[in-house]
C-alpha cells in the first residue's frame, strides 16, 4: 500500500497516475476521507480568526458533506448525463478521487498569515479545481478534459445551490 503523505503530495503534483492508483484502491476510501478531513481542518486554521474553533468543527463537517455529494453528482452528470462511450465508474471511485483531488487545500493553513488569507483561499481553491478536473477525468475515463471540466462546473454549480438551500433552512 502507498503511503498516505506520498499519495497526498502526488495529488497536490496532479499527477494523473495517482488518481488512476486511488480509483482502482477500494482501500484508500479512509486515506481519501483523511485528505477531506485534513484540508478542511487547514482551511478552518486559515480562517480561524474570523470562525473562530466552531468554525474549525463547522467548516469539516460541511466539507466532508460537500465531498460526497460533489462526488454524487459528480458520478451523476459524468455516467448518465455526459458520459463517453467507455465511460464506467461507481460513486466509490469518485469519492476516493475527488477526495484526493482536496490535497492541493492543505496549504491553506497559510491563510493565517495576516494579508494572505485572500491570496491563499483564492490560489488552493483554483488549484484544487485543477485536481478535481484530473480527478473526474481519471475516475470517468473520459479522453476529454473539457468534458471533464463541464462535469465539474455542473456539479459545482448544482452542489451550490444545494448548501445554500441546506444552509437558509437551518
Amino acid at each position: 500500500m502507498t503511503s498516505f503523505k506520498n499519495r497526498i503530495i502526488r495529488a497536490a503534483m496532479l499527477d494523473a497516475n495517482l488518481y488512476e492508483e486511488v480509483e482502482a484502491d477500494k482501500g484508500a476510501m479512509r486515506q481519501a476521507m483523511g485528505v477531506v478531513v485534513l484540508s478542511s481542518i487547514a482551511a478552518g486554521l486559515g480562517s480561524i480568526e474570523r470562525g473562530g474553533f466552531g468554525g474549525i468543527l463547522t467548516g469539516t463537517v460541511v466539507a466532508l458533506i460537500g465531498w460526497y455529494v460533489w462526488a454524487y453528482l459528480t458520478y451523476f452528470i459524468g455516467t448518465r448525463v455526459l458520459p463517453e462511450p467507455q465511460t464506467k465508474a461507481d460513486h466509490g471511485e469518485l469519492l476516493r478521487t475527488i477526495g484526493f483531488s482536496s490535497s492541493p487545500g492543505l496549504i491553506r493553513v497559510f491563510a493565517i498569515i495576516p494579508g494572505l488569507t485572500g491570496v491563499v483561499f483564492l490560489f488552493a481553491a483554483i488549484w484544487m479545481l485543477v485536481a478535481m478536473v484530473i480527478a473526474v477525468r481519471q475516475a470517468l475515463d473520459y479522453q476529454s478534459t473539457l468534458r471533464a471540466v463541464g462535469v465539474c462546473l455542473i456539479g459545482w454549480f448544482i452542489q451550490s445551490l444545494i448548501l445554500v438551500l441546506m444552509f437558509s433552512i437551518f
